[in-house]
């Protein structure tokens, strides 16, 4: 059973430059959450998540996901093809040299 002191493997940042770095630092954080923030889905998987990894010993990258994805909660990823290049085709074999 990790203890509330174990670190995760990279800090959690938060928006006011913060960091959420031990197990415990990622429950006061989520304790001083108004409640009906709280009280949503996305919080309530931390919470869960968060326990699980205390009380039975999971693996805190458990508890690190559950609050990044509450974190941002709000965040949509968007598909930018242009970000990165192909290579399919521009490859020469040495028979065609």
């Amino acid at each position: 059973m990790p203890p509330w002191s174990s670190e995760f493997e990279e800090p959690i940042p938060l928006t006011d430059g913060r960091q959420i770095v031990t197990l415990k630092d990622a429950g006061d954080y989520i304790a001083g959450l108004p409640k009906e923030e709280a009280d949503l889905p996305e919080w309530q998987s931390a919470i869960e998540a968060l326990m699980l990894v205390v009380e039975h010993g999971g693996p805190a990258m458990f508890a690190r996901v559950g609050v990044m994805r509450a974190l941002n909660r709000h965040h949509v990823r968007e598909f930018n093809p242009d970000r990165k290049e192909h290579h399919w085709g521009k490859r020469k074999l040495k028979r065609d040299q």
